[in-house]
C-alpha cells in the first residue's frame, strides 16, 4: 500500500472577489466595477496547480453564484477543492481596490466580516483530508479573522508537527486586521522550527523591529523562528533566503508593473515549488518569475504554464520571444 501523500501542498484561509477600478477612477464616482478572485492562500494554490503540483485549498464558501464563481476560478486552475466547506448561511467575503496613479496611493477597503470562511471553527475542517500533503501552507492573514480561524490555524500547526508534514508559513501582514505587536505575539509561538518562513522586508521591520543590511535581517529571523528555511522579499532588489548556514540571492526580473497584488504569493509559491524538489535555487528563479507574472497580469491569480515559467527563467532578460 502506498504512502505517498495526496497532495504536494494544501492550504486553508479566506478566499474572497476583489472589486476594482482601474487607475484614474474612484471608488466614490464609479459606475461599474471588475470582478476577479483573491485570497493569499487560494492564490498560491493556484499558481502551484499551473505549474503542475497537486495543490488543494479549504476553506468555507456560500452556496450562491458568489461562491461558485470563487470555486469555479480554483477549479479550472486545477486546484482540488473536495474539502471546501459549503455554508448556506454567511457570505462571501469581499475587498475593493481603487488603483492609483501618484500622488496618490491604491486603496484597499475590506467587507469581509461575517464572511463563511471567519465562521470556520476547527470542528468545520476535514483534517484528514488537509493534511493528506507534503507541505501545508499557511498565512497571517487568517489568525485575525476570528477566534475560530486563529484556532484553525493553531489546531493544523499542531497536527502538522504530530503527523511530520513540513510547515510553510508567510507572514502577510494586514495592518487593517490586526496591530505588529498582536500579529508578532501570534505568529512567533506558531512558526517555531517550522520548515519555510516567509516574511517582506517592509514585514520584518514593522513586526519585529529589524533593520539594517538584508543579509543581518533575515538572519535574526532565522534566530527568532528557527525556522530551516527563511525568505525575505527585497521588492524590486529581489529575494534573499537563508538556510541557516549560508544565504541565496535571487534579483527581481524587469517587469511592467500593471496590478500589485498577489506578487508576494507567486514569490512564496514559486520557492516552495523548488523546495519540494530540494533545489532551493530553482524555486528562489520560479519564485520571481512568478511575482513579476503577478505584476504584469490583471488579478490576483497568476495564469501561466510550466513552459512559460521554464522560458522566463532561461532568458530572464529577454523581451521579445520569437
Amino acid at each position: 500500500m502506498s504512502t505517498q501523500p495526496r497532495f504536494d501542498v494544501t492550504t486553508t484561509g479566506e478566499a474572497m472577489l476583489r472589486l476594482s477600478v482601474p487607475v484614474g477612477v474612484r471608488l466614490e464616482t464609479a459606475d461599474r466595477l471588475d470582478m476577479r478572485p483573491g485570497g493569499a492562500e487560494a492564490n498560491l494554490a493556484v499558481a502551484l496547480a499551473r505549474l503542475g503540483r497537486r495543490s488543494a485549498w479549504v476553506g468555507g464558501l456560500p452556496k450562491n453564484p458568489l461562491g461558485r464563481n470563487l470555486a469555479n476560478h480554483l477549479r479550472v486552475a486545477g486546484v482540488d477543492l473536495e474539502g471546501v466547506v459549503w455554508s448556506n448561511e454567511g457570505r462571501m467575503g469581499t475587498y475593493y481596490v481603487e488603483f492609483a496613479a501618484p500622488p496618490r496611493a491604491t486603496q484597499v477597503i475590506y467587507d469581509r466580516a461575517n464572511s463563511c470562511a471567519a465562521r470556520l471553527t476547527p470542528g468545520d475542517i476535514p483534517w484528514d483530508y488537509l493534511l493528506d500533503t507534503r507541505l501545508i501552507h499557511l498565512t497571517g492573514i487568517t489568525p485575525p479573522l476570528s477566534p475560530g480561524c486563529k484556532a484553525i490555524v493553531e489546531e493544523a500547526v499542531r497536527r502538522a508537527r504530530q503527523q511530520g508534514v513540513a510547515i510553510s508559513f508567510d507572514v502577510n501582514f494586514r495592518s487593517k486586521l490586526w496591530t505588529p505587536q498582536e500579529a508578532a505575539e501570534t505568529i512567533v509561538p506558531l512558526v517555531q522550527e517550522i520548515d519555510l518562513f516567509f516574511c517582506g522586508r517592509g514585514d520584518a521591520r514593522n513586526l519585529f523591529g529589524l533593520d539594517g543590511p538584508p543579509e543581518e535581517m533575515v538572519q535574526r529571523l532565522a534566530e527568532i523562528t528557527h525556522a530551516r528555511l527563511v525568505v525575505m522579499s527585497l521588492a524590486e532588489a529581489g529575494v534573499l533566503a537563508f538556510d541557516g548556514q549560508d544565504f541565496h540571492h535571487e534579483p527581481a526580473q524587469p517587469v511592467q508593473i500593471i496590478d500589485r497584488p498577489g506578487a508576494g504569493d507567486g514569490l512564496a509559491a514559486g520557492v516552495i515549488h523548488g523546495w519540494l524538489d530540494g533545489d532551493l535555487r530553482r524555486g528562489l528563479q520560479t519564485g520571481v518569475v512568478l511575482a513579476a507574472l503577478a505584476l504584469s497580469q490583471h488579478g490576483d491569480m497568476i495564469v501561466t504554464t510550466p513552459e512559460e515559467v521554464e522560458s522566463l527563467i532561461q532568458a530572464s532578460h529577454t523581451t521579445l520571444v520569437r
